[in-house]
Order: C-alpha cells, then structure tokens, then sequence
C-alpha cells in the first residue's frame, strides 16, 4: 500500500530541538560529518496522539543496538511543540533523538504527505501519513537511500524492514 522509492536525491539539512538522546539542538548536517556515520533512518511521525507512531518508536527502541551496530543513527520527528515530545521521551526513554518540529516546517521540507486538503493540514492525526527514510551520509552530504512513504496512518516499513535497508546500503 506505500509509496516505496530508492534514488541519490539530496535532502534540505534542518536543525531542531532534540528531547532524547544525542546532541541538543539536533542538525542533520552534524549527524553526517561524523566519519563513523554510515545512515540517518529518519521517521517522521504523524502526529502526539498516534497510536501507531508511539508502537514504531518503541519496536525501534527494542531494536536500536542493531541499527548502532550498523552505523546508523535513527531519528523521529514528531510534528509537535518540545513540551509534547518530551512527554513523549518521559513516556518511552527512546535511545535515539525524538525531535520537535511543531511547525512542520521539516515535514513539510521533506515532502511528508498530508491528505485531506486544509482539514488534513490543521490536524495532523487525520491527514499527516508517516514517512521513514534511510540517508546515505557515507560522503558527508546526504542523500535519499529509501523512502517508504505511507498512505495510511499504519502504513510503514517493520524495523526488519529497515534494517535491511540499512544493511543493502552497506553492502553497495
């Protein structure tokens, strides 16, 4: 039911407030200068009160010492002021950076997509899809390895699934 992609598309680098782990504020441009870096898996969530959001962030959790193994540093943004991602990161002690992003303004840049016309812009949990991509950031710049865009508030890859992708880029 996704939109799924691979392609070497450069991505806009952004910074925003970091509620969890690693640097605060968290800029992606930092993220792939460290010569250690391999992948940013970016999630870009729907939206505080989605269900299906807060179980992939802890499947995620469950399983970030193999994304770590692997060089890559996955990192959600929650369309939502710092004071609902930290009640997030209160709730779940993600390992990962939970970032604030609570005017879209990096959902926006990376194209997440929004159904429903304007009601689907004024709230998120009805019109926001999830989006999860890997970044290629071997080179220093990075660029689009894979995108897996839902078209349903349940529609994104399993942390297998990422996993892989992770590992594919790897092996390239």
């Amino acid at each position: 039911m996704s939109d799924t992609r691979t392609s070497a598309e450069a991505v806009p680098d952004f910074e925003l407030p970091n509620v969890a782990a690693g640097p605060d504020p968290f800029a992606l441009s930092a993220a792939a200068a460290d010569p250690d870096a391999d992948a940013v898996v970016l999630l870009f969530q729907r939206d505080y009160h989605c269900g299906n959001c807060r179980t992939q962030v802890q499947a995620i959790a469950d399983r970030y010492d193999e994304f770590a193994a692997l060089n890559a540093t996955v990192v959600s943004v929650l369309p939502e002021p710092v004071d609902r991602a930290r009640s997030w990161q209160e709730s779940y002690d993600l390992p990962f950076p939970l970032l604030a992003d609570p005017d879209a303004d990096v959902s926006d840049a990376y194209d997440q997509p929004v159904r429903f016309g304007v009601l689907g812009s004024l709230h998120d949990l009805v019109g926001r899809m999830p989006v999860a991509m890997v970044l290629d950031v071997r080179s220093g710049e990075p660029v689009v390895a894979y995108a897996y865009e839902g078209r349903l508030p349940a529609d994104r890859p399993e942390t297998d699934d990422l996993l892989a992708e992770v590992r594919a880029l790897r092996d390239d």
